[in-house]
């Protein structure tokens, strides 16, 4: 958000429309990148965060 918001400038509608592939692109070759999540990083975070009615 750092480099899109600050360093880039762009509106916060700008930002939140883009793909992570399109800022990435837009920071150029040296922006770091990281590969999707494991399977088992993601089965975790599915149980820890389940989709379903919000909680009061």
């Amino acid at each position: 958000m750092a480099a899109g918001l600050g360093a880039m400038r762009l509106s916060p509608q700008a930002f939140w429309a883009m793909t992570p592939r399109e800022l990435a692109a837009a920071l150029g070759p040296g922006a770091s990148t990281h590969g999707a999540p494991r399977r088992d990083d993601l089965a975790a975070l599915m149980r820890r965060f389940p989709d379903g009615p919000e909680r009061a």
